[in-house]
């Protein structure tokens, strides 16, 4: 049956509407009387369970509804008369209703802990941090007045198995999670005494042994599957499981199954679990008024079984990283290849809200990891492994003749743009010694503009082309990591599209921390805050007193940045008994070193975060929560 959806709205020159049902847009005519409208021809009862209306102009998506449209499906045949739905929320600096209410409270102020989940320690565990150790941190936030627990990336990275799996922004899918996070004994395994003598010996080590780990739980899930996997399988819970993700499941599990030479169920079934796993944690979390944050990594690995399955949506003839910068002066390859976005447009980023859609069955919020990449991206050619050798993709580059004409030669200064072969970028570390003055001046600001100015329109359209899209694609908060050589593009859109920036004192931007912002004493790749006030203090072993540690806390805490997340070592630094004594050796990351080990694992087990050991801390944490109004 037809259906026409009719929709009064006022649009400004240049604008029109489309209505968007099950992702795919329909062009809507507009009438006399400001009335819009469009017939699908065939309606079914998906196409009215779920849609929205949106403003385009000049083929960027320029406003959103607040929330989607419901109907019945007895109305497919029928007229549709819908309202534009705004914001009913009078001061909500939004434009799309969150999943989550509480950011959408006007002056929300919240605080959280930002921690790796291989990092936990609890004694049931298998020596790594597993979903369910999540629980006893849930109810510490909860107790203390914190509303969010930031996670690093939980994708499957698995390989071979060995350190290389380790790094959590290399993932084989972008929905597979990470086999190592499931707590072995809901899954079957029996705790045998050979169980426990294992699970002691792991979890005796001050750090993760990961190859070790990888082994000894990979071979536990194995017997388990061969004892009990055909009976999870018949039930509902796991029927219902793979109906809601067989489209990227199954291709998954077939890679993994090519990749090890097992059958592709035993991965339903591992994913079944840590799904069921998961979920439940999240769901927890959420009845205590506690929201999970996630890491969407920037980059897939070539390795993975998106770029197997899907290569078209990737560049696999180069990789992306970061021009030098604070983490590194030689810059960064992070090895994945980058992706191809005309491609990726043809089917309106379908892959990208695919991505996003599985995400929020577990996080309220998100971390754009280097949201720049959505701009543009350091691509480096395959072959080459330092990050110097990169250049911007997309960008406007220069002919020989424009060079020419600028008195500039082109050996030390340029190199080839391989996306465009004849025409070329200037160099990121360009070789200004032989130059005359002038021409040394010259160079100077071509290389300012370049980089800064005579790319920003290119770059703006590129991000507002594909953000706005990803966005609305879900509920959850996007939170933006904006560090690095930032265009000047990058705040107008994140404030236009009211994405979150990443605020930390020792990357000043130049300007008052915004409202819509979080604010951090550190994260994964940089030291702790013990560690940054005892380099200052001249001394490197002059572990700072915990009132140093709260007068920087209080500082972040009283910003005006929305939410404050801190490492829990930094929340930890407050107690003088519970913090680590030895707290060089508590950074999670060293991003200068490719080939960095992802051990670090916390010197407590959580639940101790609850006894009567840390009423102190907590009463600490409670009240600065409480001073800035970041309690709940």
């Amino acid at each position: 049956m037809k259906v026409t959806f009719n929709l009064q709205y006022n649009t400004r020159w240049g604008e029109s509407l489309t209505l968007v049902s099950r992702d795919i847009k329909h062009p809507m005519k507009w009438n006399d009387g400001g009335i819009w409208s469009v017939t699908l021809p065939s309606c079914t009862a998906a196409d009215l369970k779920d849609y929205t209306y949106i403003v385009i102009e000049d083929g960027l998506v320029r406003r959103t509804e607040w929330t989607h449209h419901h109907r019945k499906a007895s109305e497919c045949g029928a007229t549709v008369v819908d309202s534009w739905i705004d914001c009913p929320i009078p001061g909500c600096p939004f434009p799309r209703e969150h999943q989550a209410a509480m950011f959408d409270r006007p002056g929300y102020r919240g605080a959280g802990t930002a921690v790796p989940v291989f990092s936990l320690r609890t004694a049931d565990d298998f020596g790594i941090g597993e979903f369910r150790d999540l629980r006893p941190l849930v109810d510490w936030a909860a107790e203390t007045g914190q509303s969010v627990i930031q996670l690093l990336p939980v994708n499957d990275t698995t390989r071979k198995g060995d350190w290389q799996d380790s790094y959590p922004y290399s993932p084989v899918s972008s929905f597979a999670l990470n086999p190592l996070y499931i707590r072995l004994q809901e899954a079957g395994v029996e705790p045998t005494a050979k169980f426990r003598k294992m699970q002691k010996d792991l979890n005796s080590l001050p750090a993760i042994d990961y190859p070790k780990v990888f082994k000894a739980k990979m071979s536990c899930l194995r017997k388990a599957y061969l004892a009990k996997g055909e009976k999870d399988m018949s039930r509902a819970a796991f029927k219902r499981f793979f109906k809601e993700n067989s489209y990227w499941l199954e291709d998954y599990a077939s890679f993994c199954a090519k990749r090890d030479g097992m059958v592709k169920e035993y991965y339903f079934w591992i994913q079944y679990h840590l799904d069921r796993q998961f979920r439940e944690e999240a769901e927890y979390a959420r009845s205590r008024g506690v929201s999970f944050k996630g890491d969407l990594p920037i980059g897939i690995s070539a390795d993975s079984a998106d770029a197997f399955w899907h290569p078209e949506l990737f560049n696999l003839d180069s990789t992306a990283g970061a021009p030098p910068d604070f983490f590194s002066a030689d810059g960064q390859n992070w090895g994945f290849p980058t992706y191809n976005w005309e491609e990726m447009a043809k089917d309106d980023y379908a892959w990208w809200k695919s991505r996003l859609r599985h995400m929020s069955r577990y996080f309220d919020a998100y971390r754009i990891d280097h949201i720049l990449g959505f701009f543009r991206i350091w691509e480096i050619p395959s072959e080459c492994r330092s990050g110097l050798h990169g250049h911007f993709n997309p960008a406007i580059p220069y002919s020989k003749e424009e060079i020419a004409g600028m008195g500039l030669p082109l050996g030390g200064l340029f190199h080839e743009d391989p996306r465009n072969p004849g025409m070329y970028q200037p160099l990121i570390t360009a070789d200004r010694n032989n130059l005359m003055p002038w021409q040394r001046e010259r160079f100077d600001a071509l290389y300012n503009d370049f980089f800064y100015h005579r790319n920003d329109a290119l770059w703006e359209r590129n991000a507002r082309l594909k953000l706005p899209e990803l966005l609305g694609a879900t509920g959850m908060l996007a939170c933006g990591e904006d560090l690095g050589m930032v265009p000047d593009c990058v705040p107008g859109v994140m404030h236009d599209e009211k994405i979150l920036s990443f605020e930390m004192s020792d990357m000043d931007k130049g300007r008052p921390w915004p409202c819509l912002s979080v604010c951090a004493t550190s994260n994964h790749d940089l030291p702790t805050l013990r560690v940054r006030k005892a380099d200052r203090s001249g001394s490197p072993r002059a572990d700072p007193r915990t009132d140093e540690v709260a007068r920087t806390l209080r500082d972040h805490l009283d910003s005006g940045s929305m939410l404050a997340i801190f490492p829990l070592q930094d929340w930890l630094a407050l107690d003088p008994h519970l913090r680590r004594k030895d707290f060089m050796s508590e950074r999670v990351n060293q991003p200068a070193d490719p080939d960095h080990h992802w051990c670090f694992r916390f010197h407590l087990e959580t639940d101790v975060l609850l006894s009567d050991s840390a009423s102190d801390l907590n009463a600490s944490i409670a009240g600065l929560l409480t001073r800035s109004r970041r309690g709940k």
